[in-house]
């Protein structure tokens, strides 16, 4: 079943239970990955669907620090409950030993051989990466210390 379709089920459930602010943040998404498919002009992939999914995670997460610097932590707890929602959506993350893995071989393949080398080594491990939930901060750091030393 596509994240679109559970997602609509979703909604139904949360309507019947009046869960609004679950109803508030699949809502959000729906429309997100509806708007994807018009900009597409066509259904969206599995893949593409987790980086829609990624990508607002990623924006709920920024304004969750936003809000707490601002001192508006009833914005920012709201925020983090549609984080909370969202990546209950994806599969489990990919492990250290994996990115690990990809890093390794993104190095040999570019022929890597110091820090000045990271953008051609991030490309290449994210490609191998690609259509996996992974956290960019973590390709970078094990990219760093992987040209560091």
């Amino acid at each position: 079943m596509s994240i679109l379709a559970d997602v609509s089920l979703s909604i139904t459930r949360a309507m019947k239970a009046h869960d609004a602010p679950t109803l508030s943040a699949l809502r959000m998404l729906k429309t997100a990955l509806t708007n994807k498919e018009v900009e597409k002009g066509r259904a969206l992939e599995p893949a593409e669907e987790l980086q829609v999914v990624a990508a607002l995670i990623k924006q709920r997460r920024d304004s969750v620090d936003q809000f707490q610097k601002g001192g508006r932590l009833d914005l920012a707890e709201k925020e983090q409950f549609e984080v909370t929602l969202l990546e209950g959506m994806m599969p489990p993350p990919i492990g250290a030993a994996k990115i690990e893995e990809a890093v390794a071989k993104a190095v040999a393949e570019t022929g890597a051989t110091s820090p000045k080398d990271m953008g051609r080594v991030m490309k290449a491990a994210m490609a191998a990466l690609a259509g996996q939930p992974v956290d960019g901060k973590a390709v970078n750091e094990a990219v760093r210390r992987k040209l560091a030393g």
